[in-house]
């Protein structure tokens, strides 16, 4: 990430642990915190791609609400405070230190992983801060992700699921899926959009084997078709805002104080950086987006396919990519003919694919991208189409500080 970094001593690489995944660490952690996590209700959000999208929704729902809700996401882009909201606003850095800081013997203790003390952190803080519901996205997988110990989970909402972390999560859908539906437990309230026939065949197995109830829902009418109007962009928000509208709705039956006119208004105050964000740079238009797997890039291609004031005409990309990531198959799924491409290295903590083996694995025309960044984005911006930026987080978070805002 672009500048200091004020948590590097306290929370450590990512790459220095790799995944592990697993619940029992976190679990005697929290217990010899006296279970900060036992102090608040729970919406848990899984799935590929959307996660973010629709727990960011949620949280502006149960907050337009009146509710004191708590928000915990990730990756960030810019700061570790992203990933933790209080009902007054985002976490500090200051009090993010102090408590990352007060954790550390903990952490040691229990051997906990980055994602672990972080998701302690947020626990704590929810806790702390009198959080009644928190918005819990999951960070991979399900099953035996850090989200997944807290114990009173009582609406479970899916994004859309499809092939990533394949290394970690298994080679098929139905496998991915397995370990997302690995969320579902007793008496829980699950809302989901369309899945693919093998992802939806596991979570009505898994839903049916736990005794909890399954919501399908379809996508939202359009704002022009009398549907909500909704503050993220994108006609695949729309899908992403059912979810969010029906784990709402199942909050409501719960109990929760939740009415339509606060779904709505949450539907329209929700904002989620990085992702179909139009920004400027040096006064010309240009789009990013965190796509980073073949569903998102597919979904992207959709999305810009419907401008048809641009049908046709050549576009240009800036993309970055993890190493671990599909990047044959998504740049098959963005581009077409005559499209113009430079790959760009990821920050140095993340090793990333090259034109050269992007090249080799595709044979389509790539080119390496300019050591700085100022240099990529001028290249970028002479486009007669809306240019765009993608492939990954870590690419956008680079990149939005050099960016203007559009009005």
């Amino acid at each position: 990430m672009p500048g200091q970094d004020p948590f590097s001593e306290l929370i450590a690489p990512f790459s220095r642990r790799g995944v592990d995944l697993g619940l029992e660490r976190l679990q005697a952690a929290l217990a010899e915190l006296g279970h900060p996590e036992r102090r608040f209700a729970a919406v848990q959000v899984a799935g590929t791609n959307g996660k973010g999208s629709i727990s960011t929704m949620l949280h502006a729902i149960a907050s337009a609400a009146g509710i004191p809700c708590g928000l915990y996401t990730s990756p960030h882009l810019l700061s570790w405070c992203e990933r933790i909201r209080l009902p007054e606003g985002l976490i500090s850095e200051a009090a993010l230190s102090a408590l990352l800081q007060e954790l550390q013997p903990l952490a040691l203790r229990h051997n906990l992983t980055p994602f672990e003390l972080v998701t302690a952190a947020a626990m704590q803080a929810f806790a702390d801060a009198g959080v009644e519901l928190a918005v819990l996205e999951v960070g991979l997988g399900g099953r035996l992700d850090a989200t997944t110990v807290h114990p009173d989970r009582q609406v479970l909402a899916f994004g859309s699921i499809g092939l990533d972390h394949t290394e970690h999560l298994g080679p098929t859908i139905a496998a991915i899926a397995a370990e997302k539906a690995g969320v579902l437990h007793p008496g829980a309230f699950a809302v989901s959009g369309p899945q693919p026939p093998e992802a939806a065949a596991v979570l009505r197995q898994q839903a049916t084997r736990e005794g909890c109830l399954l919501r399908w829902v379809g996508p939202l009418p359009s704002t022009a078709e009398g549907g909500p109007r909704l503050g993220l962009r994108g006609t695949l928000q729309q899908l992403n805002a059912a979810v969010a509208y029906g784990a709402a709705e199942a909050l409501a039956e719960r109990g929760w104080p939740i009415n339509t006119a606060a779904i709505h208004a949450g539907l329209q105050q929700a904002r989620w950086p990085g992702r179909l964000e139009h920004r400027q740079f040096q006064g010309c238009p240009l789009l990013v987006d965190g796509a980073h797997n073949p569903p998102a890039a597919a979904a992207l291609r959709q999305e810009l396919d419907q401008r048809t004031q641009e049908q046709g005409l050549p576009r240009r990309w800036l993309i970055g990519m993890q190493r671990h990531k599909d990047a044959p198959q998504l740049l098959q799924s963005l581009l077409k003919p005559g499209d113009a491409v430079r790959v760009v290295a990821l920050p140095a903590e993340h090793s990333s694919w090259s034109a050269e083996e992007l090249q080799a694995a595709t044979g389509l025309p790539l080119e390496a991208g300019a050591p700085d960044l100022l240099s990529n984005l001028a290249w970028l911006i002479d486009s007669p189409a809306l240019p765009v930026a993608c492939g990954s987080l870590y690419l956008v978070a680079e990149l939005l500080p050099l960016l203007q805002a559009t009005d």
